[in-house]
């Protein structure tokens, strides 16, 4: 008898602690944080190739490069300088878009708290990079989003743009919201968009709501 209550009292212990320690609202890693030993290549359809390329060192995706044949320059960042952030990436959860030698989209989230980045990388010597680090990726199971389009939040709004041609929609939440972009399932639990609707399921004054939108992009 003694010995049974023992085991249940360490069983009970070891129950405690572990819900201890997953308790709070901190989003669960979205993917495999392993080793991310070889460089990542994706290359456009155009004749003149562009490509983006991801390298790695020491278990991480260490630095950004693209060109194409006769650009004249391989342009490259350090991925955790230009970020300002350490990112944990899996090759299946990175995805890039080419609009011919013009510029090329890469779309990535952080396996460790499942936050979603984009960056808009220009063909040429020296156009800046856009970069946003509050993404609604589809890379992520639960946000349904056309290819086409990228989308991301700014705390009060969804904005939505077509990768290809620039144009751009945007749904508002009514108010600005304490989003944590590394916990962003705490606040924005699905959306569904496409280039005419878009549907969310967002959390206001702690109550789960719908909102939906019909969208013409411009």
């Amino acid at each position: 008898m003694r010995t049974r209550f023992i085991v249940l009292l360490i069983a009970a212990i070891i129950y405690f602690f572990g819900a201890g320690c997953n308790s709070g609202s901190g989003s669960a890693g979205l993917c495999d944080t392993a080793c991310f030993g070889d460089s990542l290549r994706f290359t456009g359809n155009h004749i003149l190739k562009p490509y983006v390329l991801v390298t790695a060192s020491k278990c991480q995706a260490d630095t950004l490069a693209w060109s194409y044949d006769g650009m004249g320059v391989n342009r490259k960042v350090g991925i955790e300088d230009f970020l300002n952030e350490r990112v944990y990436l899996n090759r299946k959860y990175v995805r890039c878009f080419f609009r011919d030698t013009a510029y090329a989209w890469v779309l990535f989230n952080d396996c460790a708290t499942g936050r979603g980045y984009s960056l808009k990388l220009p063909f040429n010597k020296s156009a800046t990079i856009g970069r946003k680090s509050s993404n609604i990726n589809n890379l992520d199971p639960k946000f349904e989003i056309s290819d086409e389009l990228v989308a991301y939040t700014d705390r009060g709004n969804i904005f939505v743009e077509d990768m290809a041609t620039g144009k751009q929609a945007m749904m508002t939440f009514g108010k600005n919201l304490d989003i944590d972009y590394d916990a962003l399932h705490d606040y924005i639990d699905s959306v569904n968009i496409t280039a005419s609707r878009i549907w969310v399921r967002v959390k206001i004054d702690d109550k789960w709501t719908d909102l939906e939108k019909d969208i013409s992009l411009k």
